[in-house]
Formats: C-alpha cells, structure tokens, sequence
C-alpha cells in the first residue's frame, strides 16, 4: 500500500493527485465502469475508500499501461477481478523493485566517478 494513503476517505482531487491522473479522468471512468462507486458524503462530494482508489489503480493499469480500450477493460474486470488484481500487484510490484535496482545503480555509477 501507498505511503500516501492513511486516510479513509479521500476526494476526488486527493485521488486524482495520488493516481497522477485528472479529476475529468475519474468523473468519466466511474460513469464508464460499473466497479467504480465512490460514496457521497452530505455535501455530495464523492468520496473514495482505499478499496475505490485500488479499483482505479487497477483500471489505469489496463486502459494506460495494457492500452485495453474501456468496454475491453470493464469486461475483463467482470469475468476475472482477481487474477487482474493479482497481475496488477505484481506488475506494482515490479516497478517498485525496478526504481531500487536504478537507484543501486546510480549509486554504483556515482561511487566508481
């Protein structure tokens, strides 16, 4: 999990920082995708659980990094939300392990100057 989460509840802008991505983005995609369904709160303000910023985390993954256009995403969602979820977190991962083996390496490289 993020560093970034520790809250709750997050708003729409919170999320949108978190995820690097527009609010425009995350208004569209809960209208396109069933799985998306932030609360509202009693100023009708949507509000995002961890689980719901998971959910988009996982819908980016296949729409900007797979490049699965939306109905192609929603449907894969449908029929196996798991094994997405578990091919996300290893994807995640990745990445994470990626970032320190660069930045071994920059170190490395700066040590050998």
């Amino acid at each position: 999990m993020d560093d970034k989460l520790s809250k709750k509840f997050y708003k729409i802008g919170d999320v949108a920082e978190i995820l690097n991505i527009p609010t425009s983005t995350l208004r569209f995609w809960e209208k396109e995708f069933t799985v998306i369904k932030p609360k509202r709160n009693a100023k009708n303000v949507r509000v995002y659980t961890i689980k719901d910023i998971e959910t988009v985390k996982m819908i980016y993954y296949l729409v900007k990094e797979k490049g699965l256009k939306l109905d192609a995403a929603q449907a894969m969602i449908k029929r196996n939300r798991d094994g997405i979820s578990k091919q996300f977190e290893v994807v995640e991962r990745l990445k994470q392990v990626r970032g320190q083996l660069l930045l071994l390496d920059n170190a490395l490289s700066a040590i050998k100057k």
